[in-house]
């Protein structure tokens, strides 16, 4: 509850209601009263009694009320501070107003996608002209001449030219050609790392004081 509340703790911490809705940031802590401010610009203060407090977990004070019940407590500070008041705070301190202006920076963010590239191999035919001896059987004629010998029937000469064919074998060489695996050729991947600077333009956020009206 809020009487676990380190009061002196909670000064310019967010305020929070309920649903977590945004009340603004605590400006100042007197008696039974915390002050709020919102707006950077335009600012409004609200003055909250500390028992609609319902906690503080160190960065932020949780109120029991809701952004809408916030304009009931839209008014100057209270005419009557408790004595018992917790946290002291000086003139100089209730008179100076704070706001805060987030300045925003973009920030690279890379990451990295996987593509895919493509290595073409190609087989091309490689005509050669190969040379095989082969040992060719053929068959020949060779007339030998010898006395007659024995009684054999004699026919008459012949009247004109005969031609008497004898068969003669030979052998031929016939080509084919038949495909073999002469050898392999093994294809392997290898991963490589390369760095690659990036450049992008980022926008980040600066204030300028230079129209700034001065007293």
């Amino acid at each position: 509850m809020n009487s676990n509340i380190e009061w002196n703790e909670v000064l310019k911490k967010e305020a929070r209601g309920i649903d977590d809705e945004d009340l603004g940031e605590v400006q100042e802590v007197q008696g039974k009263y915390v002050l709020v401010q919102k707006g950077i610009i335009n600012k409004e203060k609200f003055y909250i009694p500390k028992d609609q407090a319902e906690s503080y977990d160190g960065d932020v004070l949780r109120f029991k009320i809701s952004q809408e019940d916030l304009n009931q407590y839209q008014h100057g500070p209270p005419s009557i501070w408790d004595s018992d008041s917790i946290q002291e705070t000086t003139t100089d301190e209730r008179d100076t107003d704070e706001g805060r202006i987030p300045l925003t920076e973009e920030r690279l963010d890379v990451s990295k996608r996987s593509q895919e590239d493509q290595a073409t191999i190609t087989k091309k035919p490689v005509k050669e002209t190969k040379r095989v001896e082969v040992p060719l059987t053929r068959e020949e004629i060779s007339i030998e001449r010898r006395p007659a010998s024995g009684q054999t029937e004699v026919q008459s000469p012949i009247q004109s030219e005969k031609d008497i064919k004898i068969p003669l074998k030979r052998e031929e060489a016939q080509i084919s050609k038949k495909p073999y695996v002469k050898e392999e050729a093994i294809v392997k991947k290898k991963a490589f790392t390369d760095t690659k600077e990036v450049t992008e333009d980022v926008t980040s956020e600066e204030l300028d004081t230079s129209n700034v009206d001065r007293d």
